[in-house]
């Protein structure tokens, strides 16, 4: 058989299994997570949230909604928590019915651990268990500022009450459950207070050791539902040696946790500013690892760019972990929407300079993961 024989023969195979000469690789090899996280929509903005999953999700191939929920929900489990004008299961149905239909994972969040509290505001869980409360002296200030003689930032619940798994984790599974999600995002980010002095059950044990306890319970838990846990990162880097600081990282020693943790855990990796490298240090510890970006469409592409680069010379073993990425929005459902469709201006925010918005880097981000179609 002559050349131009062997090649026209390659031709008709590779054309018969269905591969191209010169075709990139299908999109969910190149960037296995194009996700995007947002709170849910009060029930008045759900038709308009599920035409956006419809005609925006969809089209631009997102394959995953983390769709933080918190008590935006009507718990037939604990209906004590449940906030009075929340989702019933009807209207979550709606939103699972869509990202069907879109090939669009649905993953829950309720914030686990920290976050029980927000400015002056106690959030439910604390509101209706008091006795959760990891640090009951700390009381909510009429007017809240930071920083604060108090270190407070966001109440959390004590990781060893006796009682409090039993209230959460019920809440997770019957969300779960409506939401027929095989994931949870239990949140467990900006977890400033941990193993305190004064409590009466924490005091003296190791915040790493307590950090990675709550980590594991809550992934034992979903695990025996079949489930996996995603949680976001910022607690398991070291804010010191690295000088990322205290947000984005930790300083009061839950970092240690991250050699504790199970390793099927999904890390959530944020960095709004810059591009932090730390992708690669979650993945060479075993863990499977999102890229989150918000508010810079500059940073959120060269975030991408990083991601696929990473994914592209890591050998085969490592590649695996650098899952993809996922535009995270915290504003609000409503006012994205109104931004995203230009009702309304960006939320302005502290740093931001013009073109900066939570809609205009989701669009950048989903722009250039375009680009990576397959043609």
């Amino acid at each position: 058989m002559n050349v131009k024989a062997r090649i026209l023969a390659i031709f008709v195979v590779l054309s018969l299994t269905g591969a191209r000469l010169g075709a990139q690789e299908p999109l969910d090899k190149i960037l296995p997570v194009r996700g995007l996280c947002i709170p849910a929509p009060r029930p008045a903005r759900l038709d308009e949230f599920v035409r956006f999953i419809d005609e925006e999700l969809t089209p631009r191939s997102v394959n995953t909604l983390v769709l933080r929920v918190d008590f935006n929900y009507k718990y037939a489990s604990h209906p004590e928590l449940a906030d009075r004008d929340g989702l019933s299961k009807d209207d979550v149905a709606r939103v699972v019915a869509a990202c069907r239909k879109g090939k669009i994972r649905l993953i829950p969040q309720i914030n686990l651990l920290g976050h029980q509290s927000w400015a002056g505001r106690t959030n439910r869980l604390l509101q209706v268990y008091p006795d959760f409360d990891e640090t009951p002296w700390v009381k909510m200030p009429e007017k809240y500022a930071w920083p604060n003689d108090d270190k407070l930032y966001c109440k959390s619940y004590c990781p060893r009450h006796p009682k409090v798994h039993e209230v959460v984790f019920a809440l997770v599974d019957e969300l779960c459950d409506a939401l027929e999600a095989d994931a949870f995002h239990a949140g467990l980010d900006e977890v400033f207070y941990i193993g305190e002095d004064k409590c009466p059950r924490c005091a003296g044990r190791d915040k790493g050791e307590l950090f990675a306890g709550e980590v594991k319970r809550v992934r034992d838990h979903l695990d025996g539902k079949g489930r996996k846990l995603w949680i976001w990162g910022d607690r398991l880097l070291d804010g010191k040696s690295t000088g990322l600081g205290m947000w984005e990282a930790s300083t009061n020693g839950t970092d240690r946790a991250i050699d504790l943790i199970p390793k099927d855990v999904v890390i959530c990796d944020w960095h709004y500013d810059r591009a932090v490298p730390t992708a690669a240090y979650f993945a060479m510890k075993g863990l499977d690892v999102v890229t989150c970006p918000w508010k810079k469409p500059d940073v959120a592409v060269v975030q991408l760019k990083a991601m696929l680069e990473f994914r592209e010379q890591s050998p085969a073993k490592l590649k695996t972990h650098f899952a993809g990425m996922m535009q995270t929005v915290w504003n609000g459902a409503d006012s994205f929407l109104d931004e995203f469709y230009g009702r309304k201006p960006p939320v302005a925010g502290k740093g931001q300079k013009a073109g900066d918005s939570e809609s205009a880097c989701f669009k950048a981000l989903f722009s250039e993961i375009a680009t990576k179609k397959t043609p």
